[in-house]
């Protein structure tokens, strides 16, 4: 993670776990079933894979902004990261 920032880490191990599902009509289907409500579909699988990461990307602000625990991805655990933002010295 030396030479990459914290987000942009979390962003790509989530992509990892896509999962992918081809229909019969030829559509594509992804998923990152550990970020809830994050999917995508197209008919390419560039398509797909795009969709997904800007909606990874939008996900990912709306946890941010609301404080929520973010998933945590082999030792890439961002959440001590994040909750040391909302933290005050008041």
């Amino acid at each position: 993670m030396a030479d990459k920032g914290v987000l942009t880490s979390f962003i790509t191990a989530a992509m990892k776990q896509c999962k992918l599902e081809h229909f019969e009509d030829g559509t594509l289907y992804c998923e990152i079933p550990s970020c809830p409500g994050v999917w995508a579909s197209g008919d390419s699988l560039e398509e797909c894979i795009v969709d997904l990461r800007q909606t990874l990307e939008f996900w990912l602000l709306l946890k941010l902004r609301d404080g929520d625990l973010l998933p945590v991805f082999g030792d890439l655990d961002i959440n001590e990261i994040v909750s040391g933002i909302y933290e005050t010295d008041d």
